[in-house]
């Protein structure tokens, strides 16, 4: 049913001049195509990537003869030399080694020599220093142990003179290049996530932001918080990220195109959304149900009963003074 401003101006004809004049100050507003990137924004903090951490655990009991990686968190590069230790049990297999060397060096049949090698390759003996062996005399009391990849190191267990173990660890070496970035989140938040399209961290202590399309969601919630966590993996390009580091985490949705009214063209009621539609005649306004949903707190994002272009009124407030709420039109 359509609601005629005309009707209003007769009813209040007797009223004041500005009651009439407060019924033509009705203003309208077109229904609006907007596109626009949502964001959410939650905090995190950093940690060394595991796939990123690698365990210098000889395969072999000895002792630490010369440590030159004696300092926490100094920087190593892949090959540097770590210690140098004496193992009997690799000291043994480089006599084995180059006596087989000797003996196989004018026959045809070298198995010997390739089974001897073979041992020191699986005791884990660099092959620099296995292939040094064939022109010693004697073989070297001293076995090297180098860095196998490039970071900084962490941790380290022994001391100069300190005996250790097969399999035990001696450093742990973590390379920075990349990190991760673990934010926890409400579980509500699972089906943002699954329409995130980037991801961009921010840190108090530095200039640059970073960004990262990397992430994992891992496969079970803290039962005591009830909350999820998300793990983000971010390229430390100018080494400037440590582990342990609190970061502002804003999350974009892709941009998404929707139809959009103010909050004052919008009134609810019994659980449903009303507009005012402006009618073929100038002054006619009908009240219609339309599906809505709140974007902020100004805005709505009309999902149906509209279309791009429609004119409806943009102070509805004004409308529920009409005779059609009287009269339980809507």
């Amino acid at each position: 049913m359509k609601i005629i401003l005309i009707f209003f101006i007769t009813f209040t004809l007797y009223a004041k001049d500005a009651s009439v004049t407060q019924l033509f100050n009705v203003q309208t507003i077109k229904v609006k195509k907007v596109s626009k990137a949502y964001t959410k924004s939650n905090y995190g903090y950093t940690k060394k990537d595991e796939a990123l951490t690698y365990d210098v655990s000889p395969r072999f009991s000895g002792f630490i003869e010369k440590l030159y990686a004696n300092k926490v968190y100094m920087y190593v590069t892949k090959g540097t030399l770590l210690a140098q230790v004496y193992s009997p049990q690799v000291y043994k297999a480089k006599d084995e080694y180059l006596s087989s060397y000797r003996y196989t060096k004018n026959k045809k049949n070298h198995s010997m020599l390739k089974s001897t090698e073979l041992k020191l390759e699986l005791l884990g003996i660099d092959a620099k220093e296995i292939k040094e062996l064939k022109s010693s005399k004697n073989p070297s009391k001293l076995t090297n142990i180098y860095a196998p990849h490039s970071g900084y190191i962490f941790s380290k267990t022994i001391n100069e003179g300190s005996s250790f173990k097969a399999g035990q660890k001696l450093f742990e070496i973590v390379s920075l290049r990349e990190l991760w970035v673990e934010v926890k989140l409400p579980e509500e938040d699972r089906f943002w996530l699954n329409e995130a399209q980037k991801f961009e961290l921010t840190f108090k202590s530095l200039a640059n932001k970073y960004t990262t399309t990397n992430a994992l969601l891992y496969p079970n919630l803290d039962p005591n918080e009830a909350t999820m966590t998300l793990r983000l993996r971010v390229k430390n390009t100018n080494n400037e990220i440590f582990p342990g580091m609190y970061t502002n985490v804003k999350s974009y949705l892709k941009e998404q195109t929707y139809l959009s009214l103010p909050k004052t063209a919008v009134i609810r009621k019994n659980s449903k959304y009303y507009v005012f539609l402006a009618g073929d005649f100038k002054g006619e306004y009908e009240p219609i149900v339309i599906d809505a949903k709140a974007i902020d707190a100004n805005t709505y994002e009309i999902i149906s009963g509209l279309d791009e272009g429609d004119e409806v009124v943009n102070n509805a407030m004004f409308m529920m003074d009409s005779d059609a709420q009287i009269n339980s039109l809507y």
